[in-house]
């Protein structure tokens, strides 16, 4: 991984915007307005978390700086030990729930036996915990957080009227989104999530994975979860015990659902194939659940 961070921007986004890029890994996003400037999550070391910061020094100007973690996966929160002290941290209450889960910490355990760059990290809490939406007033501008579950529980998204623009996170992603568990609720909470998006309009919409700005990004991610939906109820499992070729079977791949949209590695392909996988089996469960034949 290229352990490096640069500001990215793209056609139409507003000078106020800055898209922060740890390589491939994931983006973060700084947003300045007449009142303070948000960093809306910290990626995934303390080290990417400065070089964040340093990139847009001159931007703050001396206006207060609030942080925004969108939820608690490791690659968006595990910088938030280079805040500086008495940093405002905010999301949602689901996500303080979380992190002081164990799974939380064994992640970092694990992480860091295997990659040296995780290595003494200190995981810092959120310190303000908000349920549903808020709102950060900020003069010109204004952030809306909205309540985006479905990828995660305690995932949100950040929406800005006044320049139309979404950031849209790992709520929606490209090419595909990936569903937080088979739990019928999480498949259904993160197609209401893509839909809420899609009908916010924007102009821009900002995902934390993908590189694009592209604004039908939202509808796209539906199209695919519908398509895949329809895909298993024509594909005869009702009588089937066996589901583990699912993912490989014609009809039901990756490549079948997912247009070839961007250039990807053979490691990125190789990922998205796991996402699509645990997406099938999700929509699966879903098909169940809805009169196929129940599990056994």
């Amino acid at each position: 991984m290229n352990e490096r961070v640069e500001r990215v921007t793209h056609r139409g986004l507003d000078e106020r915007v800055v898209v922060l890029r740890a390589g491939d890994e994931v983006d973060a996003v700084f947003v300045r307005t007449e009142r303070f400037c948000v960093l809306v999550d910290t990626l995934s070391t303390p080290d990417l978390c400065r070089q964040a910061l340093d990139l847009v020094a001159a931007e703050r100007a001396g206006r207060p700086l609030l942080v925004v973690n969108s939820h608690m996966d490791w690659d968006h929160f595990w910088g938030n030990a280079a805040l500086p002290p008495g940093t405002v941290i905010i999301a949602q209450t689901a996500a303080l729930d979380r992190f002081h889960q164990p799974e939380t910490a064994a992640t970092l355990r694990d992480m860091a036996a295997r990659e040296a760059r995780f290595a003494g990290i200190e995981l810092v809490a959120p310190t303000i915990g908000f349920a549903g939406a808020m709102r950060l007033e900020g003069g010109d501008l204004t952030l809306h957080l909205l309540h985006t579950p479905g990828h995660t529980p305690d995932h949100l998204a950040v929406w800005i009227p006044e320049i139309r623009t979404c950031l849209g996170v790992d709520a929606v992603e490209d090419p595909i989104p990936e569903v937080w568990s088979t739990a019928l609720g999480d498949l259904r909470a993160l197609c209401v999530s893509l839909q809420r998006i899609a009908d916010l309009k924007a102009a821009i919409l900002l995902p934390a994975h993908g590189g694009t700005s592209d604004p039908g990004l939202a509808a796209r991610n539906l199209a695919y979860f519908d398509a895949l939906a329809a895909r298993v109820a024509g594909a005869g499992i009702e009588d089937s015990n066996d589901e583990s070729d699912l993912a490989v079977r014609p009809g039901l791949r990756f490549e079948d659902l997912v247009p070839a949209c961007r250039a990807m590695t053979a490691e990125m392909r190789t990922f998205y194939r796991g996402v699509h996988a645990r997406n099938l089996a999700a929509t699966v469960a879903a098909h169940r659940a809805a009169g196929g034949r129940p599990s056994v």
